[in-house]
């Protein structure tokens, strides 16, 4: 492990203490493919709600571990935390349920003075169906003794779902939406979960060339082969997020 997975680790286990039940690692550090700007994804599992105490010491502790958005070489990675209740698990309601979610895209609202509250999100549901998969532990008893098994139907109603959001935010974050349409059409078609960079290569061949040349740019700016700029790439961008868009509600 890292130090700065260590330190987070550490903070989970003095924070929540006897309630912690299990940690994992998910995402891009499982899959071996951790890339310049990957986040370093940590997935936790609560006997119980968190007090109002432990919600902002935990968050204190994250906005100081986590590096800031985009991370630079050599510096701390952002970190993505999410915790869920046991009970909750144990329902697998659609859409998950969980207690509480850090990441760096939401820095700005917690230093605002916002509090990670428990949320319903298609995002959770899509999240613990690909750490079911591949998460490692890091405390506690392994993914599949702890975390549900997501129903298939589950995982496509949270793919169709989490369309629209997604393409919302398109804007200044060209390259993340068009690697995800990617990796939702791959999951749509296969029922796999695979990294961002995988399903670009498995969506390129199936594309025409002028929005295979657009997806094949947010994979090398992915893994930090080229430098990241879609200043001139608009028309190119809504374009083929418009494709993979249909691509994935033909599949579902």
């Amino acid at each position: 492990m890292s130090e700065q997975i260590q330190t987070a680790l550490a903070a989970l286990h003095n924070i929540l203490g006897d309630m912690l039940l299990a940690v994992y690692l998910h995402g891009s550090a499982v899959s071996g493919r951790l890339q310049p700007q990957s986040d370093i994804d940590l997935l936790a599992i609560t006997e119980r709600d968190l007090t109002e105490d432990q919600r902002d010491g935990l968050l204190t502790a994250l906005l100081r571990i986590s590096g800031r958005h985009p991370a630079t070489a050599g510096g701390a990675r952002c970190l993505e935390v999410m915790l869920f209740r046991r009970s909750d698990l144990a329902r697998t309601a659609y859409p998950a349920r969980a207690e509480f979610i850090y990441g760096e895209w939401l820095r700005d609202g917690f230093e605002a003075g916002e509090r990670p509250m428990p949320t319903r999100d298609p995002e959770h549901t899509l999240v613990l169906a690909q750490a079911r998969q591949d998460a490692i532990p890091l405390f506690g008893a392994g993914a599949d003794k702890l975390l549900p098994e997501i129903p298939q139907k589950h995982v496509r109603r949270a793919i169709g779902d989490a369309l629209p959001a997604l393409l919302g935010g398109i804007h200044g974050d060209e390259r993340n939406v068009l690697l995800t349409l990617a990796r939702m059409w791959r999951t749509a078609s296969t029922g796999e979960f695979v990294t961002k960079d995988a399903a670009a290569v498995w969506a390129i061949p199936q594309i025409q060339s002028r929005d295979a040349s657009t997806l094949d740019y947010a994979r090398r700016a992915y893994l930090g082969e080229l430098a990241d700029d879609w200043s001139s790439r608009s028309d190119a961008t809504q374009r083929l997020a418009a494709y993979l868009r249909d691509q994935v509600i033909e599949s579902l």
